[in-house]
């Protein structure tokens, strides 16, 4: 049996760098902390993503807290996914309590309680920054994907956004993408058929009803403008300290589709906007993802290589991304392998689905002379877990199970009046929040068809000629005519849109 003397210099040699550092706490050996072993993460690679995982009530949450405050003290700015509502907190100190300057007593780093600077976004109506793109922004291969549409029919959309753009047509709007596709088989068919090619029906059909389906679950309200920029996700504070950037998600727990929409066009608009940075000494920015399994669960196959491939190259522009979910499976073994840093709390073996799931977990993580993996996955206390990192070198460091050390902000919610208070100083909100809507594709359309049905009251009404003749009469439709029946015909069809179209 190992010495604690032994075990100490293990972790010391393993999680020595030369760099800067954020401290997790100190490693355990048979259940019981062995002061100043501190389990040490390099910022270097922390751009290396990760994962955060473990049963409900283990401490996840609390950790997620732990490193997304002391990369804001070191000037990293942060951005968490706040599906429960309860990550506000770090905007204020915490009270403190006897237990946690015991924790850190063990540990051997001290207890500094702290509030940190804080953004509170929103995705839907609830306070906060307004996050809004606009649909021309989000482009026509990732909108399919995320509609989960067939080749022709992302053809379709390729065929309307080019159509936009070359009729000088905003897309700004889910009304807007409507309108076009109404249009596209309707009044403007001809058009489309002479410039574009046949555009079928039942697939612009199948696509309209996709789009509603998107709406549904809130997307009307992620969908236009003012766009946020992404480039205020870095901000930093006069200190010199990250914001940290808390998206309330509470109300959007059933709605995975929308959330899974704002994660790709975000992660998408990063990739593109932010520059290269190569083998950098801190990340630019790093993203947690709370409750990561709502990505996934729902999505299709081509939306799976989408993330897989974000995941891969978004590193290089200094991009951190952590998933936290309560397993390890529920992350897909392609993205699992991408992540650097993995801390993993305790599981729980009720089934023999559970003791299949330790096993496969345990198999994640290097072998140790210091631990049975298997057996301290299920006897892990709160705040504790399995830590296995990266070194500077990017070789993993040796597996520690770990005392964690306390949140140094309040492990609860704001206050009504503090999150009032906190919301009512930013100049974010006062920057995003005026909602615009200016003329674009639904109101130009609307305009076209108005005047093209007033035409042809106009030549239905104008005096005909008494003169008679023996020749046969056509029974071709004059075009105004049809132009006119067509409109109204589509209009009628889908009148239950109407509903959705502002």
């Amino acid at each position: 049996m190992a010495t604690k003397e032994e075990f100490f210099a293990h972790i010391e040699k393993g999680y020595t760098t030369k760099g800067d550092f954020i401290t997790m706490g100190a490693a355990m050996l048979e259940n019981e902390a062995v002061t100043n072993a501190l389990v040490k993460i390099p910022l270097k690679t922390l751009n290396r993503h990760g994962l955060i995982a473990g049963a409900t009530g283990t401490g996840k949450t609390k950790t997620l807290q732990v490193l997304a405050e002391n990369l804001s003290e070191k000037g990293i700015p942060v951005m968490l996914m706040d599906l429960k509502g309860d990550l506000s907190g770090l905007e204020q100190p915490s009270p403190g309590h006897a237990k946690i300057d015991e924790r850190h007593e063990k540990i051997g780093i001290p207890f500094e309680a702290k509030g940190f600077p804080v953004e509170i976004l929103s995705l839907s109506e609830q306070d906060g920054v307004k996050l809004r793109a606009t649909v021309s922004e989000f482009g026509p291969t990732l909108l399919s994907r995320i509609l989960d549409l067939t080749e022709t029919q992302t053809g379709i959309v390729a065929v309307v956004f080019k159509y936009c753009d070359d009729k000088k047509l905003p897309l700004l709007d889910l009304k807007d993408f409507k309108k076009v596709l109404q249009y596209a088989t309707g009044t403007g068919k001809a058009e489309f058929t002479k410039d574009y090619g046949r555009i079928s029906t039942s697939s612009t059909g199948t696509i309209l009803r996709k789009i509603i389906e998107l709406e549904q679950q809130g997307a009307d309200l992620f969908f236009g403008e003012k766009s946020f920029d992404v480039e205020d996700l870095t901000r930093i504070d006069e200190n010199g300290r990250g914001y940290i950037n808390i998206l309330r998600l509470t109300d959007i727990q059933d709605k995975p589709k929308l959330f899974s929409t704002f994660m790709l066009s975000l992660l998408a608009e990063i990739y593109a906007t932010f520059p290269e940075q190569g083998d950098s000494d801190r990340p630019e920015l790093v993203l947690f993802i709370d409750e990561a399994h709502l990505i996934f669960k729902e999505a299709s196959k081509a939306l799976l290589d989408q993330i897989e491939s974000i995941v891969k190259l978004i590193r290089s522009k200094g991009i951190g991304l952590y998933f936290v979910t309560q397993n390890p499976t529920d992350v897909p073994n392609e993205v699992l392998s991408q992540l650097g840093l993995k801390v993993q709390h305790a599981l729980r073996a009720f089934t023999a689905r559970d003791r299949k799931a330790i096993k496969l977990t345990a198999e994640n993580y290097p072998e140790s002379e210091f631990y049975d993996t298997k057996e301290v996955l299920t006897s892990l206390g709160i705040g504790e877990a399995l830590i296995s990192a990266l070194d500077e070198k990017g070789r993993p460091t040796p597996l520690a199970a770990t005392l964690l050390r306390a949140p140094m902000s309040r492990m609860d919610v704001l206050t009504s009046k503090e999150l009032k208070e906190a919301i009512g100083k930013s100049d974010l909100v006062k920057k995003y929040n005026e909602e615009i809507d200016r003329e674009s594709a639904y109101e130009i359309l609307n305009e076209k068809i108005e005047k093209a049905e007033k035409e042809a009251v106009k030549e239905k009404n104008k005096p005909r000629s008494r003169k008679t003749s023996s020749r046969r009469t056509s029974t071709r439709q004059n075009p105004i005519v049809k132009v006119l029946t067509s409109a109204t015909f589509i209009r009628g069809v889908l009148g239950v849109l109407k509903k959705v179209i502002r």
